[in-house]
């Protein structure tokens, strides 16, 4: 039902000529009044503004920035806003940009290829004047991207960056902070440790193994982590329940993620398997939760503040026409309670779900 059919009126939002005329001056002096208020005399001044206030008079700053030919919106891809990680990366995000006088527009790919085009396209057809994006590497995006770069859009990748990528990367060390996980769980005697792995589809089955330290060859990866899951609570949670499932199940899991660490530990529980008694249990980011639960959750850090700001300053740098290096940032191991030498000589045994006993 349209307005006028509800009984509802809709009243033309005001134009900049709106204003001089309600003011009895100029468009161009309004104008001035509002760009260049030091130019007019206090009684001119007065009078714009008590029409501008009068009338709710509101300037498209989409418009004027088209005029001027600089474009005061970035865009922001992330893997998913219900990731702690994500919420907060673009929570800082914004509130740098808008201290620049920027507007962000946020955007999701959840962690997908074809939905990553779409929202590239979609920012695109907005002028922003820099895209921040967690890049997914499909084809087809990274011939978007050479596009958009060769229109002038400013691109900046974060986090996870595909391997000879061109653009200007904020990343993690994601094979150090691997590696550091997997050092803590060999430590305590796990050889059998899966990581809920990032890999896509269009990646090598050997991917999945990025960041493990070969030169401790006992560590081994199931079938099942060659399914490459997305990022997500569902993809997590199923994986989990298959991999716990298998005749001999992993002792130690590593989520890739705040919500995978969700996924996994909602399997394990459902399943009755016990943290750590059955299975270590360890998840990257030190989401809300992983404090809350017991046992409290083993977590490696991503400094995601920092993350944040190293990015959106390297975008605000290059929209200003300046080099911006590439950043590698660590993450940081923080113990808790749910890692601890798995059992010895005999494979896991869960509390209520005889299928889950291994040999």
């Amino acid at each position: 039902m349209k307005p006028a059919e509800r009984g509802l009126t809709q009243v033309p939002a005001a134009t900049i000529q709106d204003v001089a005329r309600h003011a009895g001056v100029s468009s161009t002096t309004a104008k001035r009044a509002l760009r260049e208020p030091d130019k007019l005399s206090q009684s001119t001044l007065a009078r714009v503004q008590a029409a501008v206030k009068a009338l709710q008079y509101e300037p498209d700053q989409r418009a004027g920035s088209l005029r001027s030919g600089q474009n005061l919106a970035v865009g922001l891809i992330v893997g998913s806003l219900i990731d702690p990680f994500d919420a907060e990366f673009a929570h800082t995000t914004g509130r740098i940009l808008a201290e620049a006088g920027y507007t962000l527009i946020i955007s999701e790919n959840e962690y997908n290829t074809a939905n990553e085009l779409t929202e590239l396209q979609r920012l695109y057809s907005q002028r922003v004047a820099g895209i921040i994006l967690r890049p997914e590497n499909g084809q087809e995006s990274r011939n978007y991207l050479r596009h958009l770069s060769s229109r002038g859009v400013h691109l900046l990748e974060f986090d996870s960056v595909p391997s000879g990528s061109p653009y200007p990367h904020v990343a993690l060390d994601r094979v150090g902070a691997m590696r550091e996980a997997v050092r803590h769980l060999h430590s305590l005697g796990h050889r059998h440790i899966v990581a809920l792995d990032t890999s896509r589809l269009e990646t090598p089955p050997e991917a999945c193994v990025n960041g493990f330290p070969q030169t401790q060859t006992s560590l081994t990866i199931p079938s099942g982590c060659q399914r490459a899951p997305y990022l997500t609570e569902g993809a997590a949670y199923h994986l989990t329940r298959e991999l716990m499932a298998q005749a001999t199940p992993p002792t130690a899991i590593i989520a890739l993620n705040g919500t995978q660490g969700i996924g996994a530990y909602r399997a394990l529980g459902e399943r009755g398997c016990r943290i750590p008694d059955d299975v270590s249990l360890i998840t990257f980011d030190n989401a809300p939760w992983t404090s809350l639960v017991t046992p409290p959750i083993t977590v490696m850090q991503r400094p995601v503040h920092d993350l944040a700001v190293a990015a959106t300053r390297g975008m605000l740098a290059l929209i200003n026409g300046q080099t911006v290096d590439n950043q590698v940032f660590p993450a940081q191991l923080s113990l808790r309670q749910s890692t601890a030498q798995p059992r010895q000589n005999r494979g896991l045994t869960c509390s209520r779900d005889e299928s889950c006993v291994g040999t």
